[in-house]
Formats: C-alpha cells, structure tokens, sequence
C-alpha cells in the first residue's frame, strides 16, 4: 500500500523483505530477500537507497544508525525505532515526559514476578519481540505465574477499559505535524487483534481533543519525522492513557483510503520526503475489518463469500496477496463506507460473517 501511494509520486521503490513471496515482491521496482535483523544485510541494503523508512519496526537498529552516519536519510529516525523496540524504554518514554499511561514496574527474570504480588492484576509484557498480541499474559494471581515469560518484561497494572482509541500524526523535517481524527478500535476477543475500526470514534469532543493533543505531544516529544500510531485506552473514569506506539503505517489507519482526504501511506511519503502535509479531514465515516484466517484452516488461501461482500454499496477489499493463510493471520482489510456511521457498522457486521478466508 506504501508502493502504491508511492506511484504517484514517480518513486523508485526497493524493498527488502525475509519472504521470497511477500505480497509486494510484484510491485517493488527492486525485491531483495534478506534478515531485516542481520547487520550487514539491512546496511548494504541501505547503501544503495537515497532514502529508508520501515515497515515493521523489528530491523537492526544498529545498521540504520551507521547507515544515518553515512549520510543516508532514515526515517523514522533509528535512535526512535530503538526505543520503541523496547516496550520498557517506551514506558520510561512516557513517564519523563509526563504522557499518561498506565501504571508499570519492570522485571528481568520471572522470578521476580514473586515480589510484585500487591500489584495483582496486572499485564505481563516481554520489553522486545512482542506483537499484534503475542507477548502479552494477564497475571491476576500466582497461579499465573506458570505461563508468564522468562524475559525481561514490563508489567503494567490494568486499567478499566471503556474504550480503545487511535490517534495517527505524520511530522516532516520542516516540523509539519497534523494528525488524523481518533478512531475507535474494536478487538477479537480470541486473537487480541483489532476486528473493527469506526471513523470517526464515538467519543465526546473533549475525549476527541485530548487524545489528539495526547498524540501530537508524543510525536512532538520525539521529533518523529513520518507517521506515528499512537494506541490508548479510554478508562470508564475518562481517563486517556497511551497504551503502545508504532513509528509507522498501521492497522489503526488502513480506513484513511476511502475515509479521508490523504491516505495515512501518502501522509508519510509526505512526511519523510518533507513536502506539505495532506489535508487529514473525514470524507465520510468507514469502518474497517480486519480479515483473519478462519480458525481450522491453514493451507493455500481461498476467499468465501467475496461475491456477496462486493455486491453492498460502499464496500472496499483489500486482500494483501498472502499465498498462505492461517488461524487468525492477517489476510487483507474491508473498508466499508456509508453517509451515517450506523449503517456502515450493519454493512460491516454483513461483510464480516459472510467473507472468509480459508483454506
């Protein structure tokens, strides 16, 4: 989807990637298969671009330091990429810049999960290599602590969640810094992974301006040049705690397409190749849903229902080109779209329980 904003800007694209059949091998104007955590592939890699920006934020950090050195322009900048890489420096982050977020003490070893039993009930996370879920273990008692991980792990007190909020904000060289409408994120309760996405979210307009404004604040703190996703919870007290960040294009702005005026994969083009900001304005309300591998099936994927899902107004499919799919692996995303945000939800309710991915 970046190489796809990207056509219009006349940019020669290459792309490096660990999956010989990553879904943009056949858009790619240059395709190398490599690590992203080996050093000398990602530097010799970067040797040979103007520019390097990331898609997932698990590369060699090491490599884009000497490679940003060198005179290469890498964006997001590595020492940002570093700290969101850890989920303990991301907390650390927070707490000394007085960003709102949840209450958190870090371990290095599991066994020192015995000394923090008044802190009951709380999220173990391991501080690198988690995702989408994986890495997280609620601990509500010591009868949790035979699943809790052996890494060294943040542990963060859990809050009343009345919502999930996103905030996206792109930022230029020049300090250009506009972020898109909160959207509000609905999650599968099984596969911890974000089901549903409405534009704009159905929140108050003060909760509005204050998780924006928590947003700018923590790119502005960064002096992040690209595009940042910044997940919180809204507590049933009212609260806006920033839960997690991602210095890149992300599952909380795959809506922006067909929902907004400039897409969050045009918006950071924009933004690490310093040009003007796009206007980040509602078109009309979307919701997202995410497309996940059927429980069951793993194998070569087939798409049930298609058919039927393109025959309701407003209906956009992405499908990312996965040759294979598995239980609730990322296939692709619908954008559903409609004048009132009610009907869009009935709408993706229908596409959600009659397009399957299976095998």
């Amino acid at each position: 989807m970046i190489i796809q904003a990207g056509m219009n800007f006349n940019l020669r694209i290459s792309i490096l990637d660990p999956d010989k059949d990553a879904p943009c091998k056949s858009i790619a104007d240059v395709f190398q298969v490599g690590s992203l955590m080996d050093f000398d592939t990602v530097y010799l890699f970067g040797k040979k671009v103007d520019l390097l920006t990331i898609e997932i934020e698990h590369v060699n950090v090491e490599a884009l330091e000497r490679l940003e050195k060198e005179g290469v322009k890498v964006f997001p900048q590595p020492h940002i990429i570093k700290t969101i890489q850890d989920k303990g420096l991301q907390k650390l982050f927070y707490q000394q810049n007085k960003i709102p977020t949840s209450t958190f003490r870090l371990i290095d070893l599991k066994s020192e999960l015995l000394k923090h039993t008044d802190f009951f009930p709380f999220f173990q996370k391991m501080r690198k290599g988690g995702y989408d879920g994986k890495g997280v273990q609620r601990i509500s008692s010591e009868n949790d602590f035979t699943k809790a991980f052996e890494q060294p792990s943040v542990l963060e007190k859990q809050v009343d969640i009345l919502k999930e909020l996103a905030v996206i904000v792109a930022r230029n060289e020049n300090g250009e810094t506009k972020s898109f409408p909160t959207v509000e994120l609905d999650f599968h309760p099984e596969a911890n992974l974000v089901e549903f996405l409405f534009s704009p979210a159905e929140v108050s307009l003060e909760i509005e301006k204050r998780a924006e404004e928590i947003a700018m604040h923590v790119a502005q703190s960064l002096q992040i040049v690209g595009l940042l996703a910044v997940e919180m919870f809204l507590t049933k007290s009212g609260e806006v705690l920033v839960n997690e960040i991602a210095p890149r294009v992300h599952n909380s702005g795959h809506h922006t397409i067909e929902g907004n005026v400039t897409s969050q994969f045009e918006q950071h083009l924009r933004a690490i190749l310093n040009l003007p900001l796009g206007s980040t304005e509602i078109k009309t309300p979307a919701v997202m849903v995410n497309l996940l591998g059927e429980a069951g099936f793993d194998g070569i994927a087939k798409y049930a229902g298609l058919d039927e899902a393109l025959k309701v107004d407003g209906v956009a499919v992405h499908l990312y080109g996965k040759k294979f799919t598995r239980p609730f692996r990322k296939m692709g995303h619908v954008t559903i779209t409609d004048t009132r945000l009610e009907t869009a939800k009935e709408k993706a309710k229908f596409v959600k329980h009659t397009l399957k991915v299976i095998a």
